[in-house]
């Protein structure tokens, strides 16, 4: 069973029979993450938005392999909630297996992940990191997806240089050059900077709206359902975790 499906099936408990999207937590403490129907003590937590009417429900653990878990039910503010995560109180609910992105997955039209790559820019995303307060292995990871760090490249799109910024982007920020990696780079984080804050934090959704647009984002009231956006988000959180792996995080595992 893949266990991102178990949290929105027992979500549907407590929620209204007309409700179209369940709120999952991603919930992280200690370098372990687990999935919660309501935000657990002592944890750091994302509300996650989950479509009853997706075609896939997306994969909210990261690039963890495979692994097996329990789904645990406790009494939280007066109300049953449920979690991966043993806290006190808790009582098992049901067990579960999980098979979560390979290590080298591909994506439909943007192939394999690829190894992190430290020396491409360096100084540059550090500089930026410093600048926005946003995690240089993230700004790294959106720049790999985007470009592979090539400071010459456009899409189809229009997307220009290391961070592909969009002609609004350019405008909006200030560059002159979008294809100078310093100012793409430095004009990639401010952005960023604005869509983490925008969403809470959300990186799916900084990532969604990086891809799609705010205005894309805005109209699905959450991720899109467009295979590219998708799988554009699943190759943005994969290579967030070998980068923050690469430069001496410790990697996330499941909570037990």
């Amino acid at each position: 069973m893949r266990a991102w499906l178990l949290l929105p099936a027992v979500a549907l408990l407590a929620a209204a029979p007309d409700a179209r999207a369940r709120t999952v937590y991603r919930c992280v403490q200690g370098g372990t993450v687990s999935l919660a129907t309501a935000p657990e003590p002592g944890s750091k937590c994302v509300a996650k938005q989950i479509d009853d009417n997706a075609v896939q429900t997306p994969n909210l653990w990261g690039e963890m392999g495979v692994f097996s878990g329990t789904l645990y039910e406790r009494e939280q503010d007066g109300r049953l909630v449920y979690s991966t995560r043993n806290l006190p109180g808790s009582r098992v609910y049901l067990k579960f297996t999980v098979h979560t992105p390979p290590g080298e997955p591909a994506h439909v039209g943007l192939g394999k992940v690829g190894k992190p790559r430290l020396d491409r820019h360096a100084e540059l995303f550090k500089a930026a990191a410093k600048a926005t307060g946003v995690d240089d292995a993230w700004l790294r990871a959106i720049a790999h997806a985007e470009s592979g760090f090539d400071a010459l490249a456009v899409s189809p799109k229009g997307a220009q240089g290391v961070m592909q910024l969009m002609p609004d982007v350019v405008a909006e920020y200030g560059v002159t050059d979008p294809f100078a990696p310093a100012q793409s780079i430095n004009a990639g984080a401010r952005y960023m900077k604005s869509l983490l804050r925008r969403y809470g934090g959300d990186r799916t959704l900084a990532a969604a709206a990086y891809n799609a647009g705010i205005g894309t984002v805005a109209r699905y009231d959450g991720v899109p359902p467009y295979d590219e956006t998708r799988a554009y988000i699943d190759k943005v959180l994969t290579l967030y975790a070998r980068y923050r792996e690469a430069m001496g995080f410790k990697r996330e595992t499941p909570a037990q």
